[in-house]
């Protein structure tokens, strides 16, 4: 299962492909109703041919309730994966994370806002879309000109998620405590239970056309840790490069954020996984971090709905696993190299 100048094996591809549709089908049938695999593939197999499938609560828990979560989980856990590589890359810095421009602090205060003025749940991911773009455009701003570094750019980022991080706690003392305070404070601790086809119609879209995108220009991303002049000796316009990659990680961070909730840990740990064992090339560190990272999200959102009578909330988990985890892959490697 060796790569070729690059790229993923046919065996790592069908492996990396494999990996979510199996924790898909998995996560259907495990739950406080367990519904066995054969009524599983039962099911599916009828809603293909159009022939009648389960009972009607059996179909109801399938496809109303854990398709969408799943559906959920398999965009987020590839939305930040994708927008966590690409940062990553673009800093060249290992401890980059979807949030590296404030994005995801912008569209936690957009989130809270729209529950604080009450609106319903396209209201909140709107305003939630609206915040974390505003977030990068503020960070932006803050680098306009020539001569600033990237380094310059991860400062202003981290000064600006600190604006807006406090922006979420004025939010929180402005709140009801009995009603608007609760649902705020979950909804930042990340969950997937708000899923439904409704809420995915307007936030997978912007995911998926991110992912793409990204991944059509993935062989270009290999220029990003390079400098200026070795990026331009390529023929490639970086600046425009470096423009896209961070629209594109943008959108897919703000898009989650608005769905579910702050997420931490994906978009760090799972980079460095596909990179430690797949290398630093795009062509195939792209397409493995989304495979990769569905997969994992899929199995932590069933672990937070199943575990317990009170479902855990996803950040929770994922800083669980992820902390421990990443350590043990840093003693292992001795580090990280783009």
């Amino acid at each position: 299962m060796r790569r070729r100048e690059g790229r993923l094996s046919v065996l790592w591809t069908m492996v990396l492909a494999l990996l979510p549709v199996a924790a898909a089908l998995a996560a259907l049938g495990i739950g406080r109703i367990q519904i066995p695999p054969a009524d599983v593939v039962k099911s599916l197999l009828a809603k293909l041919s159009g022939s009648p499938g389960l009972e009607e609560l059996s179909e109801k828990t399938l496809w109303q309730l854990r398709m969408p979560r799943i559906i959920l989980a398999a965009l987020a856990g590839a939305g930040l994966s994708v927008a966590g590589c690409a940062f990553q890359s673009l800093f060249a810095n290992p401890l980059a994370t979807p949030d590296t421009l404030g994005v995801a602090s912008g569209a936690s205060f957009g989130a809270a806002l729209g529950i604080l003025l009450g609106f319903k749940m396209i209201g909140i991911q709107l305003t939630s879309l609206a915040m974390g773009a505003s977030a990068v455009a503020l960070t932006w701003l803050c680098v306009r000109g020539r001569g600033r570094g990237l380094s310059t750019v991860v400062l202003s980022g981290i000064m600006i998620g600190s604006l807006f991080s406090a922006l979420v706690s004025l939010v929180k003392f402005a709140a009801d405590a009995e009603s608007q305070l609760p649902a705020i404070t979950y909804w930042l601790m990340g969950g997937l239970d708000k899923a439904n086809y409704k809420t995915l119609a307007y936030g997978a879209p912007p995911i998926l056309l991110a992912i793409v995108v990204l991944w059509l220009m993935r062989w270009r991303m290999n220029l990003l840790p390079l400098s200026d002049d070795e990026a331009r000796s390529s023929g490639v316009h970086i600046g425009a490069l470096r423009t896209v990659t961070v629209i594109c990680a943008t959108v897919m961070t703000a898009s989650v954020v608005s769905m579910c909730g702050q997420v931490g840990w994906v978009g760090l740990l799972i980079p460095h996984m596909c990179r430690m064992k797949f290398g630093s090339d795009h062509r195939a560190l792209i397409p493995a971090s989304v495979c990769l990272g569905a997969a994992f999200m899929i199995c932590v959102d069933t672990c937070a709905r199943s575990v317990s009578a009170a479902e855990i909330p996803v950040s929770i988990l994922t800083a669980i696993i992820g902390a421990p985890f990443f350590i043990v892959l840093m003693r292992r490697s001795g580090g990280w190299r783009l």
